[in-house]
């Protein structure tokens, strides 16, 4: 079955040496992809900060939308290879399963564990901050402790969703976003653009 503990191990680890290091991936086969994933969270989680400045001109504004945009489509991607790489996990050892579906794929759970671990990694640096002031450093400490708790609980469902996947209880399926946006075939105003000559 696949260890949740390596996966969020590998989130809280890399979130923290991302910060100070290249984007690098130092792990192999399910985990590489995983911190791909995290990688993708990563970096639109900064580059979600730049769009929200407000002393930068609108072209580097403009030019963070299609970053995050492009991060976010590669994020998705990373989530259907998280699932995909289950659902070949789960066909080597043949299992079948006539059980019902979960609400939420694997991948997607990874992918808010990701998440997780980048908003504790935040709200500890505004904990840590010189500059704040008490009440400041009482709220970063008020939202650290929730996401903990949401975190070991996501952590805990995600292990009794691989327990039940891996034994037959649930059935796993890939869910495929289909994000339209990012296509010029898909998305009328990239289309209808062209059309005009634009």
């Amino acid at each position: 079955m696949i260890d949740v503990a390596k996966i969020t191990g590998m989130q809280h680890l890399m979130s923290a040496h991302w910060h100070d290091a290249a984007l690098e991936i130092p792990y192999d086969g399910f985990l590489a992809i995983a911190c791909e994933q995290h990688q993708y969270n990563f970096c639109l989680w900064h580059e979600e900060d730049v769009a929200r400045s407000l002393d930068l001109g609108d072209a580097r504004i403009a030019e963070a939308k299609r970053v995050i945009d492009r991060l976010n489509q590669k994020r998705n991607d990373a989530i259907e290879r998280l699932d995909d790489a289950i659902a070949q996990k789960i066909r080597m050892q043949r299992i079948t399963s006539n059980g019902p579906l979960n609400t939420e794929t694997p991948g997607s759970a990874i992918d808010r564990l990701s998440i997780l671990a980048l908003r504790i990694y935040h709200l500890e640096e505004q904990f840590n901050r010189k500059d704040a002031d008490v009440a400041h450093r009482q709220d970063a400490l008020g939202k650290i402790n929730i996401c903990k708790i949401q975190h070991n609980e996501l952590s805990q469902s995600l292990h009794d969703l691989f327990a039940d996947l891996f034994s037959g209880r649930k059935r796993h399926r890939t869910y495929r976003q289909l994000k339209m946006y990012n296509d010029p075939t898909m998305n009328p105003y990239l289309y209808a653009g062209k059309n005009r000559g634009h």
